[in-house]
Parts: C-alpha cells; sequence; structure tokens
C-alpha cells in the first residue's frame, strides 16, 4: 500500500511514537531514578526507631521509653508479641493498628499516619511498635506541577513533533506548489507548461496521489498543446488555400463582368461584396496565426503611445462620419514605451473600430490615455470607451477569444468576423500588457489596454 494516507499515516504514527517513547523515558529518569529508594529509607528509619523504643523500654520501663519519645518528638507506643499494650507515650494511647507478622504496616487515621513495625529486642522478645506523626495536607499548584514535569521532556516533543511536521509539509506542499504554478502558466496560454518532478525521489514517494496528479496534469496539457496547435494548424492551412480559388474567383468575376448584361450587373456587385469581405476575413485569420505562432518579440523600438494614437485618429474619425459619429482623443501624460509600431498601430485600430462600429449613431467614441503606478513600476492606461449598448457580464472576458460574437452583436449592421478583438490581445500580450473590458456606469463599453512603460 503506498498511497499517500498510509505515508502520512506512517510519519504521525512514528512521530508520535518518539516523542512517547522519548517523554516518558526522561520522565522516569529525571524524578524517578529507582521506585524503591523512598520506601527503602522509610523502613530502616521505622527499624531503627522500633529497636531503640524497645531497647528503652527492657532498660529503663516506660519512663525510659517516654524519655527517648520526647528527645525524638515521637508519639509512640509499645505492645507484646500478643498485642497486649505494654506502654504508651503521651498523645498515643489509644493506637489501633493490626500488626502483620514480619511485614511493616501503615495507614491513615484522620489527620494521623500510623506505622506498625514488629521488632526483635536484643534479648529475643517479641514486640509491636507504633509510630503516629499528624499528616498535614500540601498544597499543589498547578502551575508549578506543570513546569515541575514538563522540562525537559515538553521541549524535547515539541522539537520532534515540529520536525515530523516540517517533513510532512514538504511531503505534501512541494508537488502542489509546482503543480499550482505549471497550473497558472497553462491558464495564462502557455501551453508547453509542464510540472517538472524533482531529480531524485526517495522510493516510499513514489507513486502516491499526488505524483498520479502530476503525471495526469502533464498529459492533460500535452493533450491540449497537440489540440489547439493542431487547431492552428488547420486554420493556417485552410487560410492558405482559400487565398488561391478566391483570386481565381476575383478573376472570373472581372471576365463576367465584360460579358454580363445589365440585369446581371447587382448579383456580381454582391459577389464582388462578399470576396472582399472573404477576403478581409482570411487576412485577419493569417494575421492571428502568424502571431499567435510568435513567442517572443525582439526588435522594439521606442515609441510614442501619444504620436501612435493621434496618427490613428484622422482615419478612425473618417470612419466614424459614416455613422455620423466622432472620435476624440485626450491624454493626459506622455508616455513612452518599447514596442512594435505595426503590431500596436493594428491592436489599437482593432479596438477603435470594434467601438465605432457600436457606438450609437451621433455618438462619440473616447480615447483615453493616462498613467498609474502598480508595484513600483509604470504602466500606461489606454481606455477606448463607445456609447452603445454594452457587453453582457458573462461576456466580458470573452470577446477577446476567437470567432467570439454577443447575441446582439450578430445582426447586419454592425458585421465583423470576432477576430479582430483577439488580434489585438494578442498583440499587447507581446509587449507584457493585458486587455479587459468593463461596462460603463452610464451606458456603452470600455477596453482598458495595460502597456509597460519603458522610458522616461
Amino acid at each position: 500500500m503506498r498511497g499517500l494516507f498510509f505515508k502520512v499515516f506512517i510519519i504521525l504514527w512514528i512521530a508520535q511514537s518518539l516523542i512517547f517513547v522519548i517523554s516518558t523515558a526522561l520522565i522516569v529518569r529525571h524524578h524517578f531514578d529507582s521506585p524503591f529508594v523512598a520506601f527503602d529509607a522509610l523502613y530502616s528509619s521505622l527499624h531503627n526507631e522500633a529497636r531503640e523504643s524497645a531497647a528503652a523500654f527492657e532498660t529503663g520501663g516506660c519512663e525510659a521509653m517516654r524519655a527517648y519519645a520526647g528527645a525524638h518528638d515521637h508519639a509512640i507506643a509499645l505492645k507484646d508479641g500478643a498485642g497486649r499494650d505494654l506502654c504508651a507515650v503521651p498523645g498515643a494511647q489509644g493506637l489501633v493498628m493490626d500488626a502483620v507478622p514480619g511485614l511493616i504496616t501503615g495507614k491513615q487515621e484522620g489527620l494521623q499516619y500510623v506505622w506498625s513495625v514488629p521488632v526483635t529486642s536484643a534479648s529475643g522478645k517479641q514486640y509491636v511498635f507504633l509510630l503516629s506523626r499528624p499528616h498535614t495536607p500540601e498544597k499543589y499548584s498547578l502551575g508549578q506541577d506543570l513546569l515541575h514535569f514538563a522540562f525537559p521532556q515538553l521541549p524535547v516533543a515539541i522539537v520532534v513533533g515540529g520536525i515530523a511536521t516540517f517533513v510532512l509539509v514538504l511531503l505534501v506542499t512541494r508537488p502542489v506548489v509546482r503543480l499550482r504554478k505549471a497550473a497558472h502558466e497553462l491558464a495564462q496560454g502557455n501551453l508547453s507548461a509542464r510540472v517538472i518532478g524533482p531529480d531524485s525521489q526517495v522510493r516510499i514517494f513514489e507513486g502516491d496521489e499526488i505524483q498520479a496528479l502530476v503525471h495526469d496534469f502533464n498529459h492533460m496539457a500535452e493533450r491540449l498543446e497537440l489540440l489547439v496547435n493542431a487547431q492552428k494548424l488547420l486554420l493556417r492551412d485552410v487560410s492558405h488555400e482559400l487565398r488561391s480559388p478566391l483570386a481565381r474567383l476575383s478573376v472570373a468575376l472581372e471576365l463576367a463582368r465584360e460579358d454580363a448584361v445589365p440585369a446581371m450587373t447587382a448579383h456580381l456587385e454582391r459577389i464582388e461584396r462578399e470576396a472582399k469581405l472573404l477576403n478581409q476575413l482570411i487576412g485577419q485569420l493569417l494575421t492571428l496565426s502568424s502571431m499567435e505562432a510568435i513567442e517572443k518579440i525582439t526588435n522594439f523600438e521606442p515609441l510614442s503611445l501619444n504620436v501612435l494614437v493621434e496618427e490613428m485618429v484622422p482615419d478612425a474619425a473618417y470612419e466614424a462620419r459614416q455613422r455620423q459619429s466622432s472620435v476624440v482623443f485626450r491624454a493626459s501624460d506622455q508616455c513612452l514605451i518599447l514596442g512594435n509600431r505595426k503590431l500596436l498601430h493594428r491592436a489599437i485600430e482593432n479596438i477603435v473600430r470594434n467601438a465605432i462600429r457600436y457606438t450609437k449613431v451621433c455618438s462619440e467614441v473616447e480615447i483615453r490615455l493616462t498613467s498609474t503606478l502598480e508595484q513600483g513600476s509604470r504602466m500606461a492606461v489606454l481606455d477606448v470607451s463607445d456609447h452603445g449598448p454594452g457587453i453582457p457580464t458573462n461576456d466580458l472576458n470573452s470577446i477577446f477569444l476567437p470567432f467570439y460574437r454577443v447575441d446582439h452583436a450578430r445582426s447586419p449592421h454592425t458585421g465583423g468576423f470576432g477576430v479582430g478583438l483577439a488580434i489585438a490581445d494578442r498583440a499587447v500580450k507581446l509587449h507584457g500588457g493585458d486587455l479587459r473590458a468593463f461596462n460603463r456606469p452610464d451606458g456603452g463599453a470600455t477596453v482598458r489596454m495595460r502597456l509597460p512603460i519603458s522610458l522616461t
């Protein structure tokens, strides 16, 4: 059985066993060197008291025994071997104790401890010696007791438990951290992310549930990468293959115009418009495919984001006039970045065109450029806002996916293929930035582009 539960159980069981054994050994060693030491001392003292008392009684009778008791501040009595009272000092009258032949016995009577000691005098006579001592209950303090018995076994137990817990945490959390890191990279679009196992692995830690999860995750990531790459390859190949028949279609269309009767002109113009739309779609697909194939851009150049937007605004304003709308640009900061001019121009242009397409007639599309400080780095923030119907909340994160369009965007007057924002998103990510969309409180939507400012 090599499951994770079994391994955790074994580790905790071993740790608890070590704690128990070490703590018990230290307690016994520290506080009870020998369980018979106290008893030996007590028996020796009682036997000595009994012999001295019997000797005093035989030498001088009760008076001598009382003198001996007074000198030692004892309450004692002496009986013969048959249990008859022979002598008792003041304070010891009435002591009763069942003697056990050959054994020292003791009991508590009220607030007194009474011991019975059989003794043989030097003359060979048998006596029973009785000794009474007051019992004074001791006051116990829980804190003192805990302190007395907690050191040093409690620190040892804490250290052993801490070491066992540390090993357990390393066993469980380290592969989980690697798995979480790889999952985060995969969610960010890095399909080549894999969970890298340790170079060396103890045999007992092989084949558990976490290792099986790591294996399944890597297999899933590999399959996902293969499927996505196959989809991209298919899309690129189909786009390339469509270019040739589309070119022949354009040539055939021009030849048909020369021989067509006037009644066919409208149909031929419709064919030409659809062919142009198809050509635009193929161009966007090829652009998207080529950008997704790029892992990193190296030919960055210093750019002014302000100048880049200003150069694009006249063309966007001209396009907006067809819907009796306008495009305005407001900048509160100068934002200098390192980037690819062509890719950023296309990204901003696609975002602005999308806003023009959905804004209300006779409304305004606003482009606002600001800068902000985030975690010690300055970021350029470009907001493109429209006065359209807005975006459903569930679709705010999906509009940057290829061919994704919300329901109200499928009407004929808006057009579009759902590729422009995907191209913009990829271009911005290649520059180390991000895109996100949100709805405005007064209506319409805003697409926000964030790019790192690399120059000052």
